[in-house]
């Protein structure tokens, strides 16, 4: 991590949001979109990483809101969102909230048979977009994150349910305003995209349907070296939809989240134990996976040593592991490496997407969190204490 001087001496745990990273993360997605397809909305999705002062930057910076529940859109409210400035996606969603993300003509994109009947029961038609559900393996065979057993979002293609509901919000006076396309893919690779238009123009085609948008969804890479870039998804994405689709008529919706945030987060440690055993030596930090990985699925980290000494000795195998009290907080293994100490610095860089959301009220709670802008650390969120886990909590009998 550049800066490392400045990071130094921070209390950790904590994490770190790169500026500058941001940035040039956000300016080369709005360089590509500028190119290819001019006619654009960027949804932000909160689920990525719901961070306050994330949400301001991008509101500030015209985007939407990429929302999936009731809570994520009010916290969109709560921060000044504008009431017609939200994406709202997901099956999730409150009949209060649907309706009033309708009235306020934000982009709505129905994902459950119960939005259907709400829908049709309305007095007052809408225009809505319709999450797809098609099978991916199909065109891309295992590069989709269900593999044969499927996805389980949105109305499917293949069985007819697709052309089902479309032909119910019809038959009740509500039209079909645009297509949510996103899949799952554990590849990110173009061809996923590529597949994801291609679809797209076949149900335009079939169902003869006049659409004010297209949703590609999110997924994509970003910040990320000799993977493709902005540039490249959207080359492949516009070359596809202008078959048949007019830029200047139908708007381009992507809903990046890792692609713009994965990158640009750290997250800092400190070892405060080392320990041999029979098998192991561990070394202990501050942190934990469950904040870099809370899923528990990765196998290697991007990472980086900031010692507090340059006296080392060569050790043979140290096992890098948290501080909980589970057995498989167990980060890494570095073998032949400088020997750890307490007081060095282990830094988890890449980490910005999903950590923060996922990461557990266990043990200890949320820890700082740190903007890096013009070479000065600003803190953007404290650290919970026992005061926050217990708000609106009740105690005793009364």
């Amino acid at each position: 991590m550049e800066n490392n001087k400045i990071i130094k001496n921070v209390k950790t745990p904590c994490y770190i949001l790169n500026f500058n990273e941001l940035d040039k993360n956000f300016n080369s997605l709005l360089e590509a979109l500028n190119k290819y397809w001019d006619n654009y909305i960027i949804g932000y999705s909160y689920k990525t990483n719901a961070l306050p002062w994330l949400i301001d930057y991008f509101d500030k910076h015209n985007c939407y809101s990429e929302v999936v529940s009731e809570d994520e859109y009010n916290l969109g409210k709560k921060l000044g969102v504008s009431n017609d400035k939200f994406i709202y996606n997901g099956p999730v969603k409150s009949k209060e909230s649907f309706f009033e993300a309708l009235e306020n003509k934000c982009v709505v994109n129905i994902d459950s048979k119960r939005e259907l009947e709400w829908l049709c029961d309305s007095k007052k038609k809408y225009g809505v977009g319709i999450r797809v559900n098609f099978d991916i393996e199909k065109y891309c065979n295992n590069q989709s994150q269900c593999g044969e057993e499927g996805g389980r979002f949105g109305f499917c293609y293949e069985n007819g349910e697709l052309k089902k509901t479309i032909d119910v919000l019809k038959s009740n006076g509500v039209s079909v305003s645009g297509l949510h396309m996103h899949v799952s893919s554990k590849t990110r690779s173009l061809d996923i995209y590529k597949v994801i238009s291609e679809v797209a123009v076949k149900i335009i085609k079939e169902y003869d349907l006049n659409l004010k948008y297209i949703d590609v969804g999110g997924g994509f890479f970003g910040g990320m070296p000799n993977k493709p870039q902005f540039s490249d998804y959207l080359k492949v994405i516009s070359e596809t939809l202008k078959t048949s689709l007019n830029p200047h008529k139908t708007t381009l919706i992507v809903e990046p989240g890792i692609s713009l945030i994965g990158s640009p987060f750290s997250y800092i440690t400190t070892v405060i134990d080392t320990k041999d055993t029979t098998y192991n030596r561990f070394v202990i930090i501050d942190g934990s996976r469950t904040n870099v990985d809370p899923l528990m699925n990765k196998n290697n980290y991007f990472h980086e040593y900031i010692y507090c000494d340059d006296k080392r000795s060569i050790i043979k195998k140290q096992v890098i592991c948290g501080y909980t009290c589970m057995e498989h907080d167990r980060l890494y293994t570095e073998n032949d490496c400088n020997e750890f100490k307490v007081g060095d610095k282990i830094i988890f860089n890449k980490v910005g997407a999903y950590s923060m959301c996922l990461t557990p009220l266990f043990i200890s709670y949320f820890p700082d969190v740190y903007l890096l802008k013009d070479k000065e650390l600003k803190l953007v969120r404290s650290r919970w204490t026992a005061n926050e886990y217990i708000q609106n909590s009740r105690i005793g009998d009364e």
